[in-house]
């Protein structure tokens, strides 16, 4: 590690870039502090079932999702997660084949509720599940609440989701292209993470991991969400329909 963050200081060095900089492009360790807005597996009450010893894996990318299921105001974001970790307990009773699979613990490793709340759920050393088909192993599942067809996400969701991100990245070493989309590592097969948040992971470098990088280099990430799109929804989720929060 020594000779590793040595090698990368030179390289600094000689194009003239920061040490944080040279080292979130090349995935060497970076010090960055947790979010804030976090709320343990035990502070929300989880409850999985064991998850057994094949599932384990090596992170190796932030993969981020969506919901897909429209969100309310005044919604639980506890009793959504309590509701889906025992959905998937029960999706062998519930849900047909080949959606009939059983999950012992919630298919995502962290949950992001309208607020900017973060919610851990499945423990980082196994991988996540999905309902579509890719290599499911190193992948960290992020998902924001919400449907981002139907509504916008939060200017909170998204500013967690980005200190989330630069804290997964840093501790476990990544580059920034290990950042990636639920509908980039399962092409064809999903919209998710939705056209209104899937903008920001588009373009040379993308927006998402530019704010990302700053977290890296110890800056704010500076985040601007972009106007509406021309045929995507207006509202932000916290615009929601439905009993408003008090």
């Amino acid at each position: 590690m020594i000779r590793t963050c040595l090698a990368i200081g030179l390289l600094a060095a000689s194009v003239g870039l920061s040490f944080s900089t040279a080292a979130r492009a090349t995935g060497a360790e970076v010090d960055v502090p947790r979010p804030e807005r976090f709320v343990s597996a035990e502070q929300w009450g989880s409850d999985p079932d064991p998850i057994d010893d094949s599932r384990r894996h090596t992170p190796k990318y932030v993969t981020l999702h969506h919901a897909g299921v429209k969100w309310d105001a005044g919604r639980d974001p506890v009793a959504f997660i309590r509701n889906m970790q025992s959905w998937g307990k029960r999706r062998p009773e519930v849900e047909p084949p080949p959606r009939n699979t059983y999950w012992p613990d919630l298919p995502y490793h962290f949950l992001i509720a309208p607020d900017g709340r973060i919610y851990e759920g499945r423990p980082l050393d196994y991988e996540p599940e999905s309902n579509t088909k890719y290599e499911l192993a190193g992948h960290i599942g992020v998902e924001l609440m919400g449907n981002f067809e139907e509504q916008r996400p939060s200017p909170a969701q998204v500013d967690s989701a980005v200190r989330l991100t630069a804290w997964l990245l840093g501790k476990f070493e990544l580059p920034l292209a290990a950042i990636s989309t639920h509908g980039k590592v399962a092409k064809g097969q999903t919209s998710c993470p939705g056209r209104d948040f899937a903008r920001y992971f588009e373009g040379d470098p993308p927006e998402f991991n530019t704010w990302v990088g700053r977290v890296l280099d110890g800056e704010e990430p500076r985040i601007e969400l972009g106007a509406p799109l021309a045929e995507g929804p207006k509202k932000l989720i916290t615009e929601s329909e439905g009993v408003p929060q008090e």
